[in-house]
């Protein structure tokens, strides 16, 4: 097949989308499929474009990738652009898209995860994988997922979403957690005891976005479950080193311990299955996704949101659980390609 990998863009989470679609195209290439690998936003900018001879030499963006312990600096990347266009879409990206089999969407956080790629490439008659925009939308907003996830009956951390620092003040619920919107990969996370951390955790989430969440605190365990067309994989429990999942602790090897199969009786491990399927239907989600989880000691699970494109990084959950199914990292890209393609009625060859 001929395959886009579509990685970078101009989201905190840049580095991880990088990381995730490097790997990504070096094993589908192992696959024997031709595969292009292209930054969303800088996307093709030689002056001469020859889209057949991109697919037969394997054309990459990037020769490395990997997530520091700080996020890139986006005004720097928007600089570097030859065209300086505020255009989302990088020169020849749409169109090299479209003459591939699909897409797949390595893109993390911001427009590639949003809804709005999704929606953009639905006008354009592009294949991609993942959820649709409805759904992506959905999802990538915690005060909407709080919303769909308390209508469907399935459990999350009482919480309430601000607008202003002012309106946050009228917070009262500690030990809390204080997150940006429609932010990923812990940007701009941080846990309060207290109002004077609190108020210096809004401030920060404020200078990510213009909306944020705040939740109750729930002391407990942490889970992920992945879902692979429909179903749940087994539930992965993440043990972070410095006792936050935080940006560090979910990039920098060695920072986690990360057990899979979790070491859960079987009533809790059908319990936390059941719950990641619910939340994904209640979300619209498709293909894939990855739910996370909170379990407290008394066995109470809480939903804390539903990740559309889930990391593909070395360190990433989704592969790791899919590993525990017998599909390594490989098999697991083609899968997604395979699942996502049941959509537009396309069989994989």
């Amino acid at each position: 097949m001929r395959i886009v990998v579509l990685a970078g863009g101009l989201s905190t989470e840049r580095d991880v989308s990088i990381s995730s679609g490097f790997l990504v195209a070096g094993a589908l290439r192992e696959k024997g499929h031709e595969v292009v690998l292209l930054d969303v936003f800088t996307g093709y900018e030689h002056n001469i474009c020859d889209i057949d001879a991109l697919f037969k030499q394997n054309y990459s963006f990037t020769d490395k990738a990997g997530v520091g312990k700080n996020i890139s600096d986006i005004d720097d990347i928007k600089e570097n652009r030859l065209d300086k266009s505020d255009r989302f879409f990088g020169r020849n990206v749409i169109e090299i898209c479209a003459e591939a089999d699909i897409t797949f969407l390595a893109l993390h956080g911001g427009e590639g995860e949003n809804g709005q790629v999704q929606a953009a490439f639905d006008l354009l008659g592009i294949k991609y994988t993942g959820s649709g925009y409805f759904g992506s939308a959905l999802a990538m907003n915690k005060g909407l997922t709080k919303s769909v996830l308390v209508q469907n009956k399935v459990s999350t951390p009482i919480g309430e979403l601000f607008k202003s620092e002012e309106d946050a003040k009228n917070w009262g619920i500690f030990p809390c957690v204080v997150k940006p919107c429609t932010g990923g990969s812990s940007v701009g996370i941080a846990k309060a005891s207290n109002y004077d951390e609190f108020a210096e955790a809004v401030k920060d989430a404020f200078r990510y976005e213009n909306e944020i969440v705040v939740e109750q605190f729930v002391k407990g365990r942490e889970f992920s479950v992945g879902i692979l067309g429909g179903k749940a994989l087994p539930p992965i429990e993440i043990i972070p080193k410095s006792g936050f999942y935080d940006y560090e602790s979910k990039y920098q090897a060695g920072a986690t311990v990360e057990v899979c199969p979790a070491d859960i009786d079987e009533a809790t491990d059908k319990k936390l299955r059941t719950a990641a399927v619910e939340a994904y239907n209640a979300l619209h989600l498709d293909s894939y996704a990855r739910i996370d989880f909170l379990l407290d000691e008394s066995g109470q699970t809480y939903c804390l949101e539903a990740n559309t494109l889930p990391g593909m990084t070395p360190t990433s959950l989704l592969p790791q659980e899919a590993a525990v199914e017998g599909l390594n990292y490989a098999d697991l890209c083609e899968k997604i390609i395979e699942i996502s393609l049941k959509k537009y009625a396309v069989e994989i060859s």
